[in-house]
């Protein structure tokens, strides 16, 4: 977009892409935020995550695994992964995770020639930022459109609230593969928003959505969003056409649709290769072979089972810190390992419940919000170890969406809570998984103890 400056004749006139509802503004706009979120979330996260690889560095392992022309390990796991996770399958070992993270450390394992030397923490880190940078844009897009009434100022709050007020901040510091795949994901669903309002990118949106697929399965979910958007934006503005095919212009629609589930069909047929080259089935992703303690429990009930919903649902509503019982004398508050209740961690999400307008737009990301969270709540785990209900990274940039366009003013109680939720997930974000502050964490072995127990 070319850049011209108005000249106005007065003395100090701001150039013109600085005003409101320029490109380069909101660019620049996005980029400070970028710049300012990662200096926050690299100040919070443990040293040694900005100097060395994790110890959970599957993804580094899978691209090395890749670079020597291998799609299993070539080996046992390293030692320092504890074997967490990975999956023993006819004598060979795999990372079995969604890969599409793995891709993007493609380049830093070919610079470091062995896994140990790809930074896969300070890698994410940095990745890390863009998804309140580009929330932002898509917050921006919703009030140019009129969806949104949302100031830029109040548009830049909530993109800083989803960074800092969900379990977005405490996953994003972690840098291991489990939250290392929530950042890749928060990145791809905001871009698949941005390009998927008004249908107006319909391939780079279906590219985001696949890619997506390939970092969190669950994403794949997102997909109505789109199609609404779609037929919407192919409504013919005549009201005298009552026939189905007569509302719509049918070859811009085809068009559209066609190029959105072209990358998405691309991506699906590659995963199905990727699966049925390891295990010899299209359809095993190889979570069965896991080496984990609760392999019995996926054997007797499969991963996604109702048997999981009382507990999933137990976690994400009620699941508060523990205080010293009576008489026990002081001791340091207990986070359960399954982590705190959604509305604790981000107690804004109370007031989706009673919106101040609805709109066609709203309907539309509640159920694709309701879409993408329905398959973790009947899957086999929580979520653990975490310090809030991770899997909402899922569908959390829906979710602020929503409170941008019909959540209260930024004021008043609303400010007050936000505030709180800011607090308590600095809390999470400087606390969880550091050895030193492991007193606040309550991790039991067997995942069976939910509340405190009597």
């Amino acid at each position: 977009m070319a850049c011209t400056v108005t000249v106005t004749g007065k003395a100090g006139a701001r150039p013109s892409w600085l005003e409101r509802g320029e490109r380069r503004r909101r660019c620049l706009l996005a980029l400070a935020l970028y710049l300012g979120a990662t200096a926050v979330l690299l100040a919070c996260a443990a040293p040694q995550t900005l100097t060395t690889h994790t110890p959970y560095n599957h993804f580094a392992l899978l691209a090395s695994s890749w670079l020597e022309g291998r799609l299993d390990l070539g080996g046992a796991p390293p030692g320092y992964a504890g074997g967490n996770d990975f999956a023993f399958a006819f004598d060979k070992w795999f990372v079995v995770f969604p890969p599409f993270p793995g891709v993007l450390l493609l380049p830093l394992a070919a610079l470091g020639g062995r896994p140990e030397a790809v930074c896969d923490g300070r890698f994410f880190l940095l990745l890390a930022g863009v998804a309140p940078a580009v929330l932002f844009l898509v917050l921006e897009k919703l009030s140019r459109q009129g969806e949104s009434k949302r100031s830029e100022a109040e548009n830049l709050t909530f993109a800083g609230l989803f960074c800092f007020g969900s379990v977005y901040f405490f996953s994003a510091v972690q840098g291991t593969v489990w939250y290392a795949a929530h950042v890749v994901a928060a990145v791809l669903v905001a871009l698949y928003l941005l390009c998927a309002l008004s249908a107006e990118r319909p391939f780079l949106a279906g590219l985001c959505l696949g890619l997506g697929f390939a970092t969190r399965t669950p994403l794949l979910f997102a997909a109505p969003l789109f199609l609404f958007e779609a037929f919407r934006s192919a409504r013919r503005v005549a009201a005298a056409h009552p026939g189905f095919l007569q509302r719509y212009d049918m070859p811009k629609l085809v068009r559209c649709i066609g190029l959105f589930l072209l990358p998405i069909a691309l991506i699906l047929a590659l995963t199905l290769w990727h699966n049925a080259a390891r295990f010899g089935d299209p359809f095993e992703v190889g979570y069965r072979y896991l080496n984990v303690a609760w392999a019995k429990r996926i054997a007797k009930w499969g991963l996604f089972d109702y048997h999981y919903l009382a507990r999933n649902l137990g976690v994400l509503l009620t699941s508060l810190p523990w205080l010293p019982a009576a008489g026990t004398g002081p001791g340091a508050l207990q986070v359960n390992g399954h982590g705190l209740a959604l509305w604790l961690t981000t107690p804004m999400y109370v007031w989706l419940l009673f919106p101040r307008r609805a709109t066609a737009l709203m309907r539309a990301l509640f159920v694709t919000a309701g879409l993408v969270a329905l398959p973790t709540l009947f899957y086999q785990n929580t979520g653990w170890v975490q310090f809030g209900y991770r899997f909402s990274n899922d569908y959390s940039v829906l979710l602020f969406l929503l409170l941008a366009i019909g959540g209260p003013p930024l004021r008043g109680v609303f400010v007050v809570v936000s505030a709180f939720a800011v607090i308590l997930n600095f809390f999470g974000a400087l606390t969880f998984a550091r050895p030193e502050h492991a007193r606040f964490y309550f991790i039991e072995g067997t995942q069976r103890i939910l509340f405190q127990p009597d």
